[in-house]
C-alpha cells in the first residue's frame, strides 16, 4: 500500500462557465473529504489543478495560458475540465508542462490521482471518446450507467465545498446535451443529456441555503430538456415546472433563477411556472442564436423572427417587467447581408435586456466546420462590431425604460466602491448590476445577502442606479 505524501495542498483554478464552477466545487468537496487542503492560491501549493474550458478557440487559449503560468510556480500542474476531456492525450503531448491530463472519469478518485502526481508516479492521460456514444440516443432507453458525470449521483451527502461566500450559487440540474447544433462541439465531450433527480437537486439546494446562499442559479446545457429522461414519476416534460416551487420554498432561499432555455423546447407551462411562482425570478435566458430561419436551419436549430417575437410576447404578457437575455452568432457560414439585416431587425423589435454577440469560428469536429460559404475573419469581425454597436444602444434604451420601476436587489458587494447587487431581471456576472445609493460600506444596516427594495432613478448602460426604500433580510 502506497504512503501518501506528507503535504497535500491543492490550488484549484477555474475557467469557463457556471457549470465549470459547480464542477470545481464538487472537486473541492471530493479533495477535502480525501484529506487535501484546497485553496485558490497557487503559491505554496503542491499541485495546481486547472479546470479548463474547451468551448471556443479564445477559451482554449486562455486555458493553456493559465496552465503555463501555473507551471511557472514550481508546483505540479494537472489539467481537468472540458479542454482536458475534449483533447486528452493530444493536449498532454503538446503541453509537457502538465504533469497529468485527466478526464471526468478521474473525478471520483481525484485525490488519489493527485497523490500519484506529487509522488512522481505517471498517470495515463485521458483518452477522448465521443461521450454521446456512451448512452442510448433515446432518453427513455437510458438506464444507470458506469459513467462518471460531474455533479451527479452524490446521494444523500453533498460532495461539494463552496469556494467563495457569495450569496448566489449555481446549482446544476443536468449535464450534457442531445441537440446537434452544427456549430457546437459540447455534446461530444460533455455527453448526452442526463437529468439529476428532483430530490437530489432539492437536497443540494437545501445544503446551499445552509451555507448562506440566498439565490439559486439553475444551470445546465439545456434547461428546457430537464426531466425528459427521468420518466413520468418525476414529472416528465413538466419536471422543471414542478421542481421550481420546491426550490423556491426552501428555508433561506429568496430567489431561484433558471438559465439557458432552448426556444424550440420552451412550453407555455414552463413560462407560466417561471412567471407565476413566488420566489422564482422573472428571468428568461433564451438561446436564440440568430433570427433568420435559413441561418438557423444551417445551424440545425428551429424557429425564426416571427416565432421568437411571439415567444417574447407570451413572456411579457405573463410578466411585463421580465428580464430577457440571449446570445447571437454572426458571420455564420453563408450568412447573407439580408439574413444579418433580419437579425438586426429582430433585435430592435425584441427589446431584450442583454444580448451577447459572438463571431462565428470553426470548432473541431463540428458540422459547420465543413460548410461552404465561410466569411473572411475580417468580415466576421466587422459584423460583430456592427451588431454589438446596435445591441449597446438597444440594451441601454431598455435599461432606461426601467427608470421609475421598483426593484428588489440582492446585495452582492458592500465596499469602498459602494453597495451593488442584482435585480430579478439581471443574471450573475454578465447582465449588469444595480448600484444602491446612500448605502456605503459604513452602513451596517446593509449587508451582503440582504435584499434592498428600491426605485430605479437612473441608468448607466445596462446598469441601474437605485434609491433604497426598504432593506429585507
Amino acid at each position: 500500500m502506497s504512503t501518501p505524501p506528507p503535504s497535500r495542498r491543492a490550488a484549484l483554478l477555474t475557467l469557463g462557465c457556471a457549470r465549470n464552477e459547480v464542477d470545481s466545487e464538487e472537486l473541492a468537496g471530493r479533495l477535502t473529504a480525501g484529506g487535501w487542503e484546497v485553496t485558490d492560491d497557487s503559491e505554496g501549493a503542491d499541485v495546481v489543478v486547472v479546470n479548463t474550458c474547451g468551448f471556443v478557440e479564445s477559451a482554449k487559449k486562455d486555458s493553456v495560458d493559465v496552465l503555463l503560468d501555473a507551471a511557472e510556480t514550481g508546483a505540479k500542474v494537472v489539467a481537468v475540465g472540458c479542454m482536458a476531456q475534449r483533447y486528452g492525450t493530444e493536449l498532454a503531448e503538446s503541453l509537457p508542462e502538465a504533469a497529468a491530463v485527466l478526464g471526468f472519469d478521474h473525478y471520483p478518485n481525484l485525490g488519489e490521482r493527485l497523490d500519484d502526481v506529487v509522488a512522481g508516479r505517471a498517470i495515463a492521460s485521458h483518452a477522448p471518446v465521443d461521450r454521446r456514444t456512451l448512452l442510448p440516443i433515446t432518453p427513455v432507453e437510458r438506464k444507470p450507467a458506469d459513467l462518471s458525470v460531474p455533479g451527479h449521483g452524490w446521494g444523500p451527502r453533498v460532495l461539494r465545498k463552496r469556494l467563495d461566500d457569495a450569496p448566489v450559487a449555481s446549482l446544476k440540474i443536468a449535464s450534457g446535451c442531445d441537440r446537434r447544433c452544427s456549430f457546437c462541439a459540447i455534446p461530444s465531450f460533455r455527453g448526452a443529456f442526463v437529468s439529476r433527480t428532483p430530490d437530489e437537486i432539492v437536497a443540494e439546494g437545501a445544503w446551499l441555503a445552509e451555507q448562506g446562499v440566498r439565490e439559486l442559479f439553475l444551470v445546465s446545457e439545456n434547461s428546457t430538456s430537464y426531466g425528459k429522461d427521468l420518466g413520468r414519476e418525476h414529472g416528465g416534460p413538466d419536471a422543471l415546472s414542478l421542481l421550481l416551487p420546491r426550490l423556491a420554498a426552501l428555508p433561506g432561499i429568496a430567489r431561484v433563477r433558471v438559465s439557458y432555455l432552448q426556444p424550440a423546447e420552451t412550453r407555455p407551462a414552463l413560462l407560466q411556472a417561471i412567471a407565476g411562482t413566488d420566489g422564482v425570478a422573472d428571468y428568461f435566458d433564451m438561446s436564440f442564436q440568430h433570427a433568420s430561419s435559413t441561418v438557423l436551419r444551417r445551424m440545425r436549430r428551429f424557429g425564426g423572427t416571427e416565432s421568437f417575437l411571439a415567444l417574447i410576447d407570451q413572456i411579457r404578457a405573463l410578466a411585463p417587467g421580465a428580464g430577457i437575455r440571449s446570445n447571437v452568432i454572426v458571420g455564420f457560414p453563408g450568412e447573407t447581408e439580408e439574413e444579418l439585416a433580419e437579425l438586426e431587425q429582430f433585435l430592435t423589435e425584441a427589446r431584450m435586456d442583454v444580448v451577447g454577440v459572438f463571431g462565428y469560428s470553426d470548432e473541431d469536429g463540428t458540422e459547420a466546420e465543413r460548410l461552404g460559404g465561410k466569411l473572411a475573419p475580417e468580415e466576421v469581425a466587422a459584423r460583430v462590431a456592427r451588431v454589438s454597436d446596435l445591441v449597446e444602444q438597444l440594451t441601454a434604451q431598455r435599461a432606461e425604460d426601467r427608470i421609475g420601476d421598483e426593484v428588489r436587489v440582492l446585495v452582492e458587494r458592500n465596499d469602498e466602491d459602494g453597495v451593488a447587487g442584482r435585480a430579478a431581471h439581471q443574471g450573475p456576472e454578465v447582465d449588469g448590476e444595480c448600484l444602491v445609493l446612500d448605502a456605503g460600506s459604513d452602513d451596517a444596516d446593509v449587508a451582503v445577502g440582504d435584499f434592498v427594495v428600491g426605485k430605479v432613478v437612473e441608468s448607466e448602460g445596462v446598469d441601474l442606479v437605485v434609491r433604497p426604500l426598504e432593506v429585507l433580510r
